[in-house]
């Protein structure tokens, strides 16, 4: 009887350790969280894969803010989040040592400027759109337009699309002071509910609440930008502080994975970064690629 009872007595003890070395290393497995800011052009995308991305890896989360490009590398530098989600490199932007963080180009996303319908203009030279801007030209008839007031709608200073745009929309001049948002969204529905208002974001942001203008006869589109035909464009870049490891380096490698880069990313509006026939460097030299 003694001798059963021990016997039951050790395997409960077992028993019990098996449980609490289970338990204990499940909640040690699910306590992973991936944090990535910045961005908000980019946002859509890493949202998405992270979405598949923590359904295949159970107790994994992946948190997406937006903030602008600005932010996501300020805060990636300073180590307080895994990943700074940025419409440009690194070494444009001030504040920013670019030693310091690793560079992942996970997609190509195209700029493109967007009116107000009301506006009834379709197609800019890229001289008007630079005149607009900077409110040389202050009224849409005078590219032939409505009798309306151009109203600017501009991002955030912080803002690497607004970035992009002025590098190679305004070919380096800088928008003449005007509203700002931190969001791409929410120019659009500005834009799209403002009369005679004009903005621009990624061609993942436009849709038919307003007109994507065509720039000295070029389409905005997917295919022009590949070729190198439209000049607005930039990669999308997810930088880290350091080399990532365990799985904020799985997740990056799921982003550039075949499935993610055929799939989400021509869905959601971005391009994929193995479809490019053209690349262009930091200092903005544009080259064909093999």
């Amino acid at each position: 009887m003694k001798r059963n009872w021990l016997i039951s007595a050790v395997i409960i003890l077992i028993a019990g350790g098996l449980l609490t070395f289970s338990y204990t290393t499940r909640q040690k497995n699910s306590d992973v969280n991936i944090t990535a800011v910045g961005s908000t052009a980019l946002q859509p995308l890493v949202e998405a894969a992270g979405e598949e991305f923590a359904n295949n890896n159970l107790g994994v989360h992946v948190n997406v803010q937006g903030g602008g490009t600005g932010t996501g590398l300020a805060q990636v530098q300073t180590g307080a989040v895994d990943l700074g989600n940025s419409d440009m490199f690194a070494g444009e932007k001030e504040g920013i040592n670019p030693k310091k963080l690793v560079d992942h180009r996970v997609s190509v996303v195209g700029i493109a400027p967007m009116i107000n319908k009301q506006a009834h203009v379709k197609q800019l030279t890229q001289n008007q759109l630079i005149d607009i801007f900077t409110k040389k030209i202050t009224n849409w008839r005078e590219v032939g337009g409505t009798d309306m007031p151009i109203v600017l709608v501009n991002r955030a200073a912080g803002s690497g699309t607004r970035a992009t745009f002025e590098k190679w929309g305004l070919r380096g001049a800088q928008s003449a002071s005007a509203q700002e948002q931190d969001s791409s969204g929410m120019v659009r529905s500005i834009v799209s509910s403002t009369p005679g208002a004009i903005s621009y974001a990624s061609f993942a942001y436009l849709d038919d609440s307003v007109v994507a203008a065509t720039l000295d006869g070029v389409k905005a589109t997917n295919q022009n930008v590949i070729n190198g035909n439209w000049p607005i464009w930039s990669y999308e870049h997810i930088y880290t502080n350091g080399q990532p490891t365990g799985k904020v380096k799985e997740f990056l490698s799921y982003i550039d994975s075949k499935r993610i880069q055929q799939t989400l990313v021509p869905q959601l509006g971005y391009i994929s970064i193995h479809d490019m026939r053209v690349e262009r460097d930091e200092a903005g030299n544009l080259s064909k690629t093999n």
